[in-house]
């Protein structure tokens, strides 16, 4: 094991390139803090500080696609690392084998590369939080979702009808309409979140938190 040693006082969260061993292709950029590092350095299979989660993740979790790491190496100043690893499957969310698709010279289209896997991999609300976040640059007049994000007001204001709609519903007892009113209104919370880039997942945290706390306490907290 190497003597050089990380700064972690002076370096909360570390960036990190992932370069695949073999062909040298650069495959993303995520962050460690001291725990995911050194949980990288034990297991040999990258882990990272989600900055959006607000959490440590083992790349490929949830999807499969993890990475064996074969090298690591610091940068001159110390505070940047490479890894060098085997990846499995593909290494972006989106379902492309890098997370670097988007040419700026030659734009690609992002729907045709897009994996027909994604949501089978990550689960819907991941899909809808990372699309929401695309549109934030996106064009207004033809994404309504961008049409949202320019106004605060305007997806609250959504939020206080889709929940009243929701009510209505249940008072109705149909489930059909239960079901596609309670869609309306998780996905315009997801809007909400995706303005103030909270990841859903940071809610199951919480509801994880409060398994086995009486409601009753939870509410007088």
């Amino acid at each position: 094991m190497s003597s050089i040693k990380i700064d972690w006082e002076r370096i909360k969260l570390l960036p990190v390139i992932a370069q695949e061993y073999e062909s040298g292709e650069v495959l993303m950029l995520a962050y460690m803090n001291e725990e995911a590092y050194n949980l990288t350095l034990a297991t040999n299979f990258a882990h990272y500080f989600s900055r959006s989660k607000q959490r440590i993740w083992k790349k490929g979790e949830t999807s499969g696609n993890t990475q064996k790491v074969k090298d690591i190496f610091l940068d001159c100043d110390s505070d940047t690392l490479l890894l060098k690893v085997e990846q499995t499957g593909a290494a972006c969310h989106t379902g492309n084998k890098t997370c670097f698709f988007n040419n700026i010279l030659v734009p690609t289209d992002k729907a045709a590369l897009r994996s027909a896997d994604f949501t089978a991999h990550y689960g819907v609300l991941d899909k809808l939080y990372h699309t929401i976040q695309e549109r934030k640059t996106a064009d207004p007049s033809t994404s309504y979702v961008a049409k949202l994000l320019q106004n605060e007001n305007s997806y609250l204001k959504k939020i206080s009808e889709e929940a009243g709609e929701f009510c209505l519903s249940v008072k109705d007892g149909k489930e059909e309409e239960i079901i596609y009113e309670a869609a309306d209104l998780l996905f315009h919370l997801l809007v909400a979140l995706g303005a103030k880039n909270i990841h859903p997942d940071r809610v199951e945290q919480e509801l994880t938190r409060r398994i086995g706390t009486s409601g009753i306490e939870e509410k007088k907290n």
